[in-house]
């Protein structure tokens, strides 16, 4: 009766090692580190920066405990901060040969101490929020109608063009919110403006209706060609955020999707709230100038001679100088698209571009008339410009659609297509909501918050065995359980954990032990109703179950409804809420039932269990008296 086959105590096995292995990384701390990162969005910390930096390090007698590549930044841990420091200032002198023009940041880190096997098999310890470890938070509102009216525009400026280039003659182009309306005097010119936005623009729809003596044709952006700008305008700013959030090298930034319209952008460890607003709101420009292909340019490229007049000398990816003339051809106002791509003939990685219509009619005459030529695309950020790309003109290209190409892979092809579109923001951009966490009260909160877990759990453990005897004992247990399956599965989904979530683990001990409580008080009363101790225990637990699933499936449709429509501190208190329900009913009913078989399931005879004194009506006289059931087995 109450005896579990061996693949059920198999399940419990495996989910307690499971449970072990992905609660140890929390467990290790964390080691003082150096942090290289990436200082502009065209440099990469590559194999050849480690070596760079471990070389360093051996001529400077000081050897890190692991030297690794983790993303996009490369990681010295070391056993002392005093390490650290001297780490820090022999990497600067390495990397950094112009402090005025850094190409890297290096900055100090803390990692966790996990033993390589751990890291192996992916266990890793939990990210502590801002409360935890101090930081900035900011709430970023992005302007979605400044988007879709940037889009509009773009539309009414290829339309002007198109129709210029098929001759269609029309009274007027104009944007009116997020649609264009074209005059048209008669059905003529009508019917091949609507041919011609069917052909050329299939994200476009149109209706017609008389307006005067003739027609008007108003072209409006469909619903989802609208989502996809939005998307697409969200999915920029992210990029456009992550790569100069690099440059105040934050170990672990946060920065994520908030709704439909708004950005969060966390930043573990920054302290400088006005440095980190400058580097959120700075703004990046593209610009294509012409290559100066002079044999004055040439030697100046060699460094062999002064950079001519009316030209200017950048640095490409490589290091290699490039000089191109001031004059300044288009810039990244006239461009609205990069994407990576192949070229249908060579099939070698290429980056396609889209102008509008005024970028495409200069854009036109300049390959025109500079075939064979080179042409340089310059991203300027803070001042300072590097050549992202300088390709030969092989024609004329008309259109507004470029193609870029040479020599470069498909990553080299998604990167410069990420860096054309992220120059700058796609949409303007407004903090809504900030404050700041010194590190001082993030180690107090996390001090008070593993206090009041650890002293919650002790009061309720004392409680439960002095009241329930050896049953409070196998509850104890469970509950343990749960505390370390809740922290295991946060470990593997790499969350975030809060001061919310300390005050969400802690409810979820009241959770967990609320199942118990049922359970042995249904035991008490089936042993109050005469009921055998084997019965008692078969009967408890299964008419039990069906209180809990319903009292915790009602409060898992909270804690859903806190994850669905919260946000910020809200999600994250939802979040260790929602798992601990889950995990408390498995540890509540199966795991500790599985005790409680294991200890009593073997034995036959059965005369009395250890679940403390239970109340029952005394023989002939209606009155009730005391008979202590505990256990002496």
């Amino acid at each position: 009766m109450n005896r579990y086959p061996v693949w059920k105590y198999a399940i419990l096995v495996i989910a307690l090692l499971v449970g072990v292995i992905y609660t140890l990384p929390n467990f290790f701390g964390e080691a003082p580190a150096v942090q290289v990162s990436s200082a502009k969005s065209t440099v990469k910390v590559d194999h050849a920066v480690l070596q760079k930096v471990e070389s360093a390090l051996n001529a400077a007698s000081v050897k890190p405990d692991s030297l690794s590549l983790e993303g996009t930044s490369l990681r010295a841990r070391f056993n002392t901060p005093d390490e650290q420091l001297k780490a820090k200032d022999v990497i600067q002198k390495a990397l950094i040969t112009d402090p005025s023009d850094p190409m890297y940041i290096v900055a100090l880190n803390l990692v966790s101490r996990s033993p390589d096997w751990l890291t192996a098999i992916g266990a890793r310890p939990m990210y502590l929020g801002l409360d935890l470890r101090g930081g900035v938070h900011f709430m970023l509102q992005v302007d979605m109608a400044a988007a879709l009216t940037k889009k509009a525009e773009s539309y009414a400026g290829d339309l002007r063009s198109s129709m210029r280039d098929k001759n269609i003659r029309h009274g007027g182009v104009n944007r009116d919110g997020n649609s264009v309306t074209i005059r048209a005097r008669d059905e003529a010119t009508l019917a091949a403006a609507r041919n011609l936005i069917t052909d050329q623009f299939p994200d476009l729809t149109t209706t017609s209706a008389p307006d005067g003596t003739g027609f008007k044709l108003v072209a409006t952006i469909k619903p989802e060609a609208l989502r996809k700008v939005q998307e697409q305008a969200l999915k920029q700013n992210i990029v456009t955020l992550h790569n100069r959030i690099n440059e105040l090298g934050v170990a672990e930034p946060v920065i994520q999707q908030q709704g439909l319209d708004r950005i969060v952008v966390q930043l573990p460890g920054v302290q400088d709230t006005a440095k980190a607003k400058d580097i959120l709101g700075r703004t990046a420009t593209l610009e294509v100038r012409m290559v100066d292909e002079s044999s004055e340019a040439r030697a100046a490229e060699m460094g062999s001679g002064p950079v001519p007049f009316g030209a200017e000398k950048y640095l490409d990816r490589n290091g290699q100088a490039i000089i191109v003339q001031k004059q300044v051809t288009l810039t990244g106002e006239n461009l609205t698209d990069a994407q990576p791509g192949f070229d249908s003939q060579t099939q070698e990685p290429t980056v396609n571009l889209t102008l509008d219509a005024k970028g495409s009619r200069i854009f036109k005459d300049v390959t025109r008339e500079n075939v064979g030529k080179r042409m340089a695309i310059i991203l300027f950020e803070k001042g300072k410009g590097e050549v992202v790309t300088a390709p030969v003109i092989r024609g004329e290209i008309g259109g507004g659609r470029v193609q870029i190409s040479g020599r470069m892979t498909t990553q080299e092809a998604n990167d410069t297509s990420l860096l054309l579109r992220a120059g700058s923001l796609a949409a303007p951009m407004e903090i809504i909501e900030e404050y700041t966490i010194g590190p001082t009260l993030g180690a107090d909160n996390i001090s008070r918050g593993i206090h009041s877990v650890v002293w919650g759990m002790v009061a309720i453990a004392a409680f439960m065995c002095v009241y329930y005897m050896l049953f409070g004992v196998f509850s104890t247990v469970a509950l343990s359980v749960n505390v370390l399956l809740l922290l295991a599965i946060l470990s593997m989904l790499q969350a975030t954990l809060t001061l919310p979530g300390i005050a969400a683990m802690a409810l979820a001990l009241g959770v967990a032990i609320d199942s118990n409580v049922l359970i042995n008080e249904r035991i008490r009363e089936e042993l109050r109703a005469g009921a055998s101790p084997q019965a008692a225990i078969h009967a408890g637990y299964e008419n039990a179950w069906h209180t809990i699933l319903d009292s915790n499936v009602t409060t898992l449709i909270a804690g859903l409804a806190l994850l669905a429509f919260g946000s910020g501190v809200v999600r994250g208190f939802a979040v260790v809420h929602c798992i601990g329900i889950l995990t408390s009913m498995f540890s509540a009913v199966f795991f500790s039932r599985g005790l409680v078989n294991l200890w009593y399931g073997g034995k036959k005879k059965l005369k009395s269990i250890s679940i403390g004194q239970v109340w029952k009506p005394a023989e002939g006289d209606g009155h009730r008296s005391v008979a202590n059931r505990s256990s002496n087995n």
